[in-house]
């Protein structure tokens, strides 16, 4: 006999004072070095991962525009590596880190240039991450060069990638078709570089941080593979562009950062958006989305009794239920799909919209005594 057992949970609560110490790390932002700052964040604590880390774009000297002017280039000392070997190293392990505080069905996103996105992919697999997709970010407005010896870098790439080929991420598809007027979001963005207003500047004029990500990148990542209250870790948090993004769409935000100035400019920024009304920050959802509700349930909840008759929407074709959810048209018998077919001549059917009970007034498909259910299961 199978017995449910309801009532006091077998592990006791956590107390308050504990619950909030255990979640002071939400929306903070962690000084120091990504590997041992993340030690400090409980494991499988993640729902996604937006990970900008250095190029490694191994700068030769001064870049100069045409008219003699110098480019403002990345060549901080953050960028800078010994050699390749240094930087797969350096990868291996902020990675390492990244897996363990990563929830097994989270998501991660690691953006690079063609010095080093290559290299980041393959210690990626290494590491046994599963790739799901590699984005294309098109810079509508990109830096010329100034050179003249190669082609103008107008892209760079964004992978996204899964702890294990068998996770099952948050992937928000049905939202994010409609944020791209009914079409499928394609995996080529076409987006502007950071510039105007949006970029952060000091006191002097001059760019806060040299590669500062527009926003409107973030906010398509957010969209895609997190949900209102998703905790979203940025381990190379710079100006803070994943946080501001994040408390915008009501997620929960954690970021690190070695460089004060950067926090500083960080912490002011976010400090000054306000998350939205809760109700405006629904993702849309669609029918693979919802909860399964099986034919059974229709007679469990007494929705629908044994004997009830259903037939197709114009009355040609009808079939009584039966007490064990099956369906009897004539000779033939079984599921709504299989009967559904078989009196059509069909190879298939879908149950739930072909057959109709009528209420004497009009016939409704049974699919809406389905969602009669699932409402109640949301209230």
């Amino acid at each position: 006999m199978r017995v449910l057992r309801t009532g006091v949970s077998a592990v006791a609560p956590l107390p308050p004072s504990e619950l909030q110490a255990q979640q002071a790390w939400l929306n903070t932002i962690i000084k120091g070095d990504c590997v041992a700052a993340l030690e400090k964040l409980p494991s499988k604590s993640v729902d996604l991962v937006f990970a900008d880390p250095p190029y490694n774009l191994q700068l030769g000297g001064d870049l100069h525009r045409p008219d003699h002017s110098k480019v403002d280039a990345c060549d901080d000392h953050w960028d800078q590596f010994a050699s390749f070997e240094a930087y797969d190293a350096f990868t291996r392990a902020w990675l390492l880190a990244v897996r363990r505080v990563m929830k097994p069905d989270g998501s991660l996103y690691v953006i690079g240039s063609y010095h080093n996105i290559f290299r980041v992919g393959a210690i990626l697999q290494d590491l046994g991450f599963w790739i799901m997709n590699d984005i294309i970010w098109l810079k509508s407005n990109p830096m010329p060069n100034f050179r003249g010896k190669r082609f103008t870098n107008a892209h760079e790439t964004i992978i996204w990638a899964t702890k294990s080929k068998d996770a099952k991420p948050t992937f928000n598809y049905d939202a994010l078709k409609t944020f791209n007027d009914d079409l499928q979001m394609r995996s080529d963005w076409h987006l502007p570089l950071c510039t105007g207003a949006e970029r952060l500047k000091d006191d002097g004029g001059q760019k806060v941080h040299p590669t500062q990500k527009p926003e409107s990148l973030l906010y398509r990542v957010l969209t895609a593979s997190s949900k209102p209250g998703d905790v979203v870790l940025d381990p190379f948090f710079g100006t803070g562009t994943t946080g501001a993004v994040a408390k915008k769409l009501g997620r929960n935000y954690v970021g690190v950062e070695r460089e004060q100035a950067y926090i500083d400019a960080a912490e002011a920024r976010i400090g000054e958006i306000e998350t939205g009304d809760a109700s405006t920050l629904e993702m849309q959802k669609g029918k693979r989305s919802e909860r399964r509700i099986p034919f059974g349930s229709l007679l469990e909840t007494g929705v629908l009794k044994p004997g009830a008759k259903l037939t197709c929407s114009k009355g040609r074709y009808y079939a009584i239920v039966r007490a064990d959810g099956s369906l009897k048209s004539g000779d033939h018998t079984g599921s709504i799909h299989k009967v559904g077919a078989l009196v059509q001549g069909q190879q298939a059917c879908n149950g739930w919209t072909f057959w109709h009970i009528d209420t004497g007034q009009v016939r409704k498909p049974i699919d809406d005594l389905r969602q009669e259910i699932r409402s109640r299961l949301h209230t």
